[in-house]
């Protein structure tokens, strides 16, 4: 009996609590009614992860170059993510993650700053006008209306021009291709034996390879061992260490953090690329919300997505959040299906994604020891894959696949997206009158090829 008594006695209120606080994360993310459990959605957090933390190298490297402050847009870009992929998480409670966009990047970066000379502080203002407009046509229901009067052409022409914009972005920066000085065409050639143009063809290839082996974070991995090779044989790669405070502005520069100047991106000459930022988002988040929420289940039968408008407005207020902390614009990552191709089914994966990213923010010197040679090869990735979008335009209407075909060239060409979106709505609109399918044309599509075309023509355009 007293032998008994001695015996350890479970402590019955540790398992307790422990069970309840489960029961109340399965009941809040619906987690067993969607057929999944809190392991597997956890180990989808860090699956989505690992695809996607390229981006806290890519993007500051990308805004670096536009004369922003690095080690600022390391810690904006962990805190937007993070921001972003929480309020998906627990308010949509969809396993979408949202983070920066490189391709919006490319265009805050290349197009705002570096191609029309708008200051960092400007372009951060046209960050934070974007969320907002966005922000109040994902709830007020104009999102719709902007959907049913753009072209597809267009829509799916612009992604593809945002991915031709990414290749030549990467290209040009590690030397694969350069201005030509000489006579004749604008861009030639670079020195192909170089060690960074080397370097991006191998890395692009180990991406392929990884990505059709379906590896967790394969595009990570290539940044990792392509910075290990520079390291090791690049003079100008130095490893500066491992952990840092984080920093909001480095010796020499003002912090970030609210510096965006709103008053000037509301100049005539900023607004339509704010818009074009608009119409991008649209159709990006849309598509890329509507694909991650299909593979995750959570589209019904009539093609209405679960907590859609939640998710959409997640993603909008993301790039307000982006330009009050010095972030580029945010969006709805395509890598959420790595996610939910391993079981995510809730918005505790992205959850997962958000608490990840917090944690990143004190790993800052790591990005100094990226060269750029590492993270062109995944900025040509994701532009390659943007140009799938060319298998969705409709060939047999010739007009509407023409002219999104124009709008697509035109980015490039240009390096300015609002062209390329203005040369193929006028071209599609003149090209239905004629041929006669001017009944294939409704009011908003005509409103806005003639307001952009007189904005072009008055010479307010940047």
């Amino acid at each position: 009996m007293m032998e008994q008594q001695l015996q350890p006695q479970p402590v019955a209120g540790l398992a307790e609590p422990i069970a309840v606080a489960e029961g109340k994360i399965d009941r809040y993310f619906q987690i067993t009614a969607r057929g999944s459990t809190q392991r597997r959605e956890v180990v989808a957090g860090i699956t989505t992860f690992l695809a996607m933390v390229y981006s806290v190298f890519v993007v500051p490297g990308m805004l670096g170059k536009a004369g922003f402050d690095v080690s600022a847009v390391f810690v904006a870009v962990c805190l937007t993510t993070a921001f972003g992929s929480l309020l998906m998480g627990l308010w949509a409670r969809l396993p979408i993650a949202v983070g920066c966009a490189i391709s919006l990047t490319a265009f805050t970066a290349f197009g705002l700053v570096l191609g029309k000379g708008l200051s960092p502080s400007v372009a951060l203002g046209a960050v934070f006008l974007m969320g907002l407009v966005f922000t109040a046509i994902s709830v007020t229901g104009v999102r719709s209306w902007i959907l049913q009067n753009l072209p597809s052409g267009v829509a799916h022409g612009t992604g593809v021009g945002i991915g031709l914009f990414l290749l030549l972005i990467a290209s040009n920066d590690v030397g694969l291709v350069v201005k030509n000085a000489g006579p004749g065409l604008p861009v030639a050639l670079g020195h192909i034996t170089a060690f960074p143009v080397v370097m991006s063809i191998l890395g692009l290839a180990a991406i392929f390879g990884l990505e059709r082996r379906r590896v967790p974070g394969g595009i990570l991995l290539v940044v990792v061992a392509l910075s290990l090779i520079g390291l090791i044989f690049d003079p100008a790669v130095k490893f500066t260490g491992v952990f840092a405070m984080p920093a909001l502005s480095s010796p020499g520069h003002a912090s970030l953090i609210g510096s965006m100047d709103i008053k000037g991106a509301l100049s005539m000459t900023v607004l339509p690329s704010v818009l074009a930022l608009v119409m991008t988002a649209v159709f990006d988040a849309t598509g890329t919300i509507r694909a991650v929420a299909g593979q995750a289940g959570q589209v019904n039968e009539k093609g209405y997505i679960h907590n859609g408008g939640k998710a959409l407005t997640a993603d909008s207020l993301s790039s307000i959040f982006a330009g009050l902390v010095g972030g580029a614009p945010a969006a709805a990552y395509i890598e959420s299906t790595v996610g939910t191709a391993a079981g995510a089914r809730t918005g505790l994966t992205a959850v997962v994604v958000g608490l990840l990213f917090l944690a990143v923010i004190f790993f800052s010197p790591l990005a100094g020891l990226v060269p750029s040679y590492a993270t062109a090869p995944a900025l040509m990735y994701v532009g390659l894959l943007m140009l799938g979008s060319v298998s969705r335009m409709h060939m047999d209407d010739m007009v509407d696949a023409m002219s999104g075909l124009l709008c697509a060239v035109f980015i490039v060409l240009t390096c300015n997206i609002v062209t390329g979106i203005m040369l193929g709505f006028c071209t599609l609109v003149i090209g239905r009158v004629v041929s006669g399918e001017f009944r294939k044309l409704n009011v908003g599509t005509v409103a806005i090829a003639i307001a952009l075309a007189v904005f072009y023509a008055g010479g307010w355009a940047i």
